[in-house]
């Protein structure tokens, strides 16, 4: 049995946050049911890479990697003969979840008030990049305007330089939101199980994102100094930095956070010289640069790995600079089995990424991502209840595009 096992879902979504919210509830056994459109596509169906570099709705790895399992039904919501699968939909379901702007399920007939009317113990989720109401509830955007707006961009470069956008910050919303979104989901569950009540969760994407600003924000608060872009630099450790090592573009990053870590270093490199000179944090920081150097020019007769076991068989922090091909065979994550093959009918076989978490008594379950629609006739007559007639009908009629 599977921790979610019994739970039906409906997802009215699109991009990264909501895909990646559905994927996490239907690999613990969840029934997701995922509509969709060819009139509008989930935008991350239409982003890349794509197999073989050929664009396709189910050629993308990007949705692929988003959405593991669930079922695709094809249904435009606009359509007038909607209205009867739209009812039996809400109907089945425990939970809707939709990653629209606020105001596009509504004119669509499917925001809270008005499915609440059909099912009034339903639980929703609704993900928007700002929440409902207030000034900028209505504020089209993508990940990197969330990661500019909460200041997370701010703190991200070096001093002398501008903002930067660097690696995952343009996406991080979309992978953070959904660990709150499902949480919320869990809570309501859970108050639904005690009252028979159902509810509407509101989530605010730009609010996840400034849970990562609260070491700025204590120092605001308590300093009244906003921090500023430091480059590798760290306000509680020094030296702090990423260094060259042997070979083309190898790298690992050192830390010390303490006088003592300080003086084993110089040993290690046999420079105790250094833990004379530089003894405490004060005199480090001011010298940082000097000692950087220093450090550099040691680090390069290393092999990035070899000075990472080196560094960790004596307590100090260091790791290597992973690429993501050297991530695809770390050893640990290979232990934990976090990469998974699975073969698509499209996409063939490729690697997927597991959650970061295991339940030791009801183990997750990765499945391929569906292609676009697959599902829309099972769906229909085997989860909604209508009858082959019917369906056809309603095909016929073009309610299923």
């Amino acid at each position: 049995m599977k921790a979610l096992e019994g739970l039906k879902v409906v997802g009215l979504v699109t991009a990264g946050a909501g895909p990646m919210l559905l994927r996490t509830l239907a690999i613990h056994g969840a029934q997701v049911v995922v509509i969709e459109t060819t009139k509008r596509p989930n935008v991350t169906r239409l982003s890349g890479p794509y197999k073989d570099g050929k664009p396709g709705p189910d050629r993308s790895y990007s949705f692929a990697i988003s959405l593991n399992g669930g079922y695709s039904l094809l249904l435009d919501l606009k359509h007038p003969k909607a209205e009867v699968v739209k009812k039996r939909l809400i109907e089945w379901a425990d939970v809707i979840v939709e990653n629209w702007r606020p105001g596009v399920v509504e004119r669509l007939g499917m925001g809270y008030e008005e499915v609440k009317k059909i099912k009034p113990d339903i639980i929703m989720l609704s993900i928007s990049h700002m929440g409902r109401g207030g000034p900028y509830s209505h504020m089209p955007g993508w990940g990197i305007t969330l990661s500019a707006l909460s200041g997370l961009m701010f703190l991200t470069g070096w001093p002398d330089r501008s903002p930067v956008n660097l690696g995952g910050l343009g996406i991080l919303p979309d992978y953070i939101s959904p660990r709150f979104g499902v949480i919320a989901i869990m809570a309501a569950i859970e108050y639904k199980r005690q009252t028979g009540k159902g509810q509407y969760i509101d989530l605010s994407q730009y609010e996840c994102c400034l849970q990562f600003q609260i070491p700025a924000l204590l120092e605001y608060t308590c300093n009244k100094r906003i921090p500023m872009r430091m480059g590798n630099k760290s306000e509680i450790a020094c030296p702090h930095n990423v260094y060259k090592c042997r070979g083309e573009d190898n790298w690992c990053a050192i830390s010390i956070n303490s006088d003592e870590e300080w003086e084993k270093f110089a040993k290690i490199m046999e420079k105790p010289w250094l833990a004379k000179k530089f003894k405490t944090f004060k005199e480090r920081k001011k010298h940082e640069d000097e000692i950087d150097a220093i450090i550099e020019e040691w680090t390069r007769n290393f092999d990035p790995f070899e000075l990472m076991h080196i560094l960790q068989k004596h307590g100090i922090a260091a790791g290597v600079v992973r690429d993501i091909k050297s991530a695809l065979s770390c050893p640990q994550l290979t232990h934990r089995s976090y990469w998974k093959k699975l073969t698509h009918p499209v996409l063939g076989t490729a690697i997927y990424q597991g959650p970061s978490y295991i339940l030791s008594e009801t183990p997750y379950e990765l499945q391929r991502p569906p292609c676009l629609g697959e599902h829309t006739e099972f769906v229909c007559t085997q989860l909604l209840g209508f009858s082959d007639e019917e369906f056809v009908k309603l095909l016929q009629e073009g309610v299923f595009q």
